[in-house]
């Protein structure tokens, strides 16, 4: 009987290769999910689980016994003591999702030593946040600071994957949907010349289904991403060549008045904005690629990626279009 092995989020944009990956390995999965998903294959099940409510997570966890868990849950500062210690407690080998986002740009190329935010930012309202990079960063803290050594660290970059194509810090709705729907996109134009970092999910899940049970994994932390880094205006003309998406670079404050029209709601984005996608993300794989034996020409190019992550987009895709965004065009003439 193979290990048993707990993928929460197992259907989202990492979860979908990861869990196929780790079944080809004759692992016994189990798949926490919001969706109602249904396995074709053998040793997968998926259940429809609220992985956010705590007793019943503790009373699962202490029933079923993983060897391992994958968990690609968002937990933020006050979920932390309640949930990483629970999940470090039930299982021989604990993999922590965290962000490349908890680093700042002091250092390139950033690597797994680089400056964190959460160490050196000196807006203080951010770095007292509860801003993703901040609990994310908060969470790593949480972690190292375990008498466990049954865990790693995995900061994946931007991943895109089967209905999740990002272009700065817009989301599908905004980037595939409004391609397929004829309508420009409102892009910040401080970004345009920005190195970016965007990694395709399958490759991620191979660096994980490397770490997981590796010995030589406990107790460390991996950027689980490429090395390729191009500017947001060259991602932009990927998507326009790809699927004819045409951008539109305009001031940085209509675009977070777009995006976050309410200015006291207008803090994460703005974060969101400024100490990530106006950041130079330019890192350094060399450590996991060590541990895969994988070279970078191994990974996938970004534009194949999006080629191939898009071409599996619903031809009927309709969703409702951000109604902001048309009347910036409109009253524009743009």
């Amino acid at each position: 009987m193979g290990k048993k092995v707990l993928v929460s989020g197992a259907t989202g944009a990492m979860g979908q290769y990861l869990v196929p990956r780790l079944a080809e390995l004759g692992y016994e999965i189990t798949g926490l999910t919001i969706d109602d998903a249904v396995s074709t294959l053998p040793n997968v099940r998926y259940l429809k689980k609220d992985a956010y409510d705590a007793d019943g997570m503790q009373a699962f966890l202490q029933q079923e016994k993983f060897d391992g868990i994958v968990d690609f849950m968002i937990y933020n500062t006050a979920q932390n003591p309640r949930f990483l210690p629970m999940m470090l407690d039930h299982t021989d080998h604990y993999i922590y999702l965290s962000s490349y986002r908890v680093y700042s740009s002091n250092e390139l190329p950033i690597r797994e030593n680089s400056p964190q935010w959460l160490d050196c930012a000196e807006d203080l309202p951010f770095r007292h946040s509860d801003d993703y990079s901040v609990y994310k960063a908060r969470g790593e803290h949480f972690v190292r600071a375990s008498e466990k050594k049954n865990w790693s660290i995995i900061r994946p970059a931007i991943t895109y994957s089967r209905n999740r194509y990002q272009l700065v810090t817009l989301e599908m709705i905004n980037t595939v949907a409004r391609a397929k729907a004829g309508k420009k996109v409102v892009l910040p134009a401080q970004a345009k010349e920005i190195q970016a970092t965007m990694t395709w999910a399958g490759d991620v899940a191979q660096m994980i289904t490397t770490i997981l049970f590796n010995g030589k994994a406990l107790g460390e932390d991996y950027s689980v991403c490429t090395a390729e880094h191009r500017t947001w205006g060259e991602i932009a003309d990927y998507y326009k060549d790809i699927c004819g998406l045409e951008a539109v670079w305009v001031d940085k404050e209509d675009y977070l008045a777009i995006v976050a029209p309410n200015p006291y709601q207008r803090f994460h984005a703005r974060w969101q904005l400024e100490y990530d996608r106006l950041q130079p993300r330019i890192m350094d794989n060399r450590k996991i690629l060590d541990l895969c034996g994988l070279q970078q020409k191994d990974l996938m190019p970004l534009y194949d990626g999006l080629k191939y992550e898009i071409g599996r987009c619903p031809a009927d895709l309709n969703l409702p279009s951000h109604e902001r965004m048309d009347e910036y065009l409109k009253q524009h003439n743009l």
